[in-house]
C-alpha cells in the first residue's frame, strides 16, 4: 500500500493482529480513532467531530501513512476532491487514513495484496 513503510506496516500489523476481532471496517475505524462521533447531551446534538479517543499509536500509524501516501495519484485526488467539499488540510488527511483503514480491513479479511485501480487477487495459501 502506497505510504506504508517497513516501521508503519509492522506497527499497524501489531495493533490490529489478523483484524479477526473487528466485525466491520467501521469497528476497526473507531478502535483507531478515525471514524467522526456525534456529540450529545439531552437533546443537544452538535454534529460530528474526531474522535479524541481510540488506540493512539495506531490512529498516528494511519494518518503518517496517509500523508506519506500524498504522493501516490489516486490518494492525492482523493485528498484534492476532500479539499474542495471545504475540508481543511488535517480533516482531509483525516478522511484519508479511514479510507486507507477500511481498504487495508479488507485486505485482511480476503488476504489479498493492494493494487492500485485493478481487481485484486487472493493470496495462494
Amino acid at each position: 500500500m502506497p505510504g506504508v513503510g517497513v516501521r508503519t506496516g509492522a506497527r499497524i500489523l501489531l495493533e490490529v493482529g489478523d483484524a479477526s476481532s473487528f466485525a466491520t471496517p467501521g469497528h476497526l475505524a473507531a478502535y483507531a480513532g478515525l471514524a467522526p462521533v456525534m456529540r450529545r447531551s439531552g437533546t443537544s446534538i452538535r454534529g460530528e467531530h474526531p474522535s479524541r479517543s481510540g488506540n493512539k499509536n495506531l490512529k498516528r500509524a494511519f494518518f503518517l501513512a496517509a500523508f506519506a501516501a500524498l504522493k501516490d495519484p489516486a490518494s492525492r485526488a482523493y485528498n484534492d476532491r476532500k479539499r474542495a467539499e471545504g475540508k481543511r488540510h488535517n480533516a482531509a488527511l483525516i478522511c484519508l487514513a479511514r479510507r486507507r483503514c477500511d481498504v487495508l480491513y479488507a485486505m485482511l479479511r480476503d488476504g489479498t495484496t493492494y493494487q492500485s485501480g485493478r481487481p485484486v487477487t487472493p493470496i495462494a495459501a
